[in-house]
Order: structure tokens, then sequence, then C-alpha cells
């Protein structure tokens, strides 16, 4: 009874008494991918200035910048299993490349006092000597397409075979990656139907590899290109974030628009 007659007052004021979201996720999702393209380096400008003013008349029911803060953990969910369906669509060509990128979140003369990722952050170490934060692992082919992908912490190895076993998940054909993913789990791989190929430490004794194979783990370093396009055009990596969920929905959303 008491729902009913607060919803016959509704008309009088001429709007509902329940806030109803104006923009769809759709829309949200879009707005977010797309700042990976527009050339910004600061949401909220690119919030105001691009989709606020030159793309009003695409979202004429758009909402505040705090609201849509406000709103991007609920889109976590989605843009994740959204990714995942893109990555499906690449191509299994058989050759593919491991590999990983460390994602600070702060300097390291910063660490301690760093109370965003607290949960999340752990200390690592990559060839560029330690840092605080996260590791993105992906695998791509040949042609840089996106196959498979995971956040962990930054002090997890790049041979976990929990890590190993996700991201290989399903994969048949010839995979190139570097001494860091040696492993014990060779034998599972290849029974699976994929080889994982990686450069030996300098204290093994050299094994016989064919040629085709050594040319092809010289070209690992195709990985680095995505790496880069992935830093300097689609900003995944950065010490701005003042929120971890809304951290890792902007790392996905940067991994999205590199899928397109």
């Amino acid at each position: 009874m008491y729902h009913e007659e607060w919803k016959s007052l509704q008309p009088q004021f001429g709007y509902a008494l329940t806030r109803q979201p104006v923009l769809s996720d759709s829309e949200l999702l879009t707005i977010l991918v797309f700042y990976q393209f527009s050339g910004y380096k600061c949401f909220q400008y690119y919030y105001q200035l691009c989709v606020g003013i030159r793309l009003k008349s695409y979202f004429p029911r758009l909402i505040s910048y705090a609201r849509f803060v406000a709103l991007i953990p609920r889109l976590l969910p989605g843009l994740y299993v959204f990714l995942k369906w893109r990555t499906l669509l690449s191509q299994r060509t058989g050759w593919y490349v491991i590999d990983s990128k460390p994602l600070p979140v702060c300097h390291n003369r910063r660490i301690h006092s760093n109370s965003v990722f607290q949960e999340q952050a752990k200390r690592g170490k990559s060839s560029l000597g330690w840092f605080y934060g996260l590791k993105a692992h992906l695998v791509i082919n040949q042609q840089g397409e996106l196959i498979n992908f995971v956040f962990t912490p930054g002090n997890v190895a790049d041979n976990n075979q929990g890590v190993l076993r996700y991201l290989f998940e399903g994969l048949k054909g010839k995979c190139f990656g570097d001494r860091g993913y040696m492993t014990a789990l060779f034998e599972e791989f290849y029974q699976q139907g994929l080889q994982l190929i990686t450069k030996l430490r300098a204290n093994m004794k050299n094994k016989l590899l064919l040629l085709e194979d050594k040319l092809k783990l010289r070209k690992r370093a195709i990985v680095e290109s995505v790496n880069d396009i992935l830093t300097s055009v689609f900003e995944l990596q950065h010490t701005r974030h003042r929120s971890a969920v809304n951290a890792i929905t902007h790392m996905l959303a940067a991994l999205t628009a590199y899928c397109f």
C-alpha cells in the first residue's frame, strides 16, 4: 500500500523519485573504450571536452563526470566477458609468443605511501629492475592478435604453473618465450598438443633445435612491439590511479581497444 502511494506521488514532482541511470551499459563501455583511441591522457579532460562537447550528439542523455566514475565498477564483469570474446575471435595460427609486462602503480620511492593497491600490488623484478605493482601476462600470435591474457600481482613468476595452464588452455602448436618460461610442465603441454620453446640458461647444455624454430625464436621480439603499443598508444601503464577497481577496468579497456 505504501509503495503504491509512493509511486502515485511521482507525476506530481515531474520526475521519478527512484534514480534511474540514463546511459546504458553499452554506451558506458563505448565511452570507456573510445578513450583509448582519443589521444587524451586525462580521462576527466576527455569526458568533459571530447565526449561532453564533440560527441554530445551521440550521447544526448550524458551524465556528469562524477556520476560516470561512480558507475565504472559495475562495468568490470561485462567488459571482461566482452574482452574474452574478442580474444576468441583471434586466429589460432599454431605460432604463438608469450611474455609478461610489468605494470608499476607508483614510483619505488612511494611504495610505502601507496594505499590504492595495498591488497593487489606486490614487489616484483623484471629486466628493468624492481617495481611495485601488477603483471600483465599476454599470449599473441605472429600477427600480433591477442590470444589470451591474465593480470597477476608483481611477485608472480612468469613460469607459475597456474598462470601457464590458464594462458595455454586449448592452444595447440608452438609457443615461444624467454628463459623465464622454462617450466616442468613441458610434457603436460606437449601431450595437449602445444610445444613450449624457450632459450636455454647459461648453465644448461645445448640442445638440438629445428632451424625453423630457431628463426621463430629470434622473432619472439614481436611481442615487444605489442607492449610498446599498449603503453604509448593505449596507456595500459600509468601511476595516476585512485581506485584499484577502476584501474583494472581501464586496463581491460586498453586491451579491448587493442583488439579492435
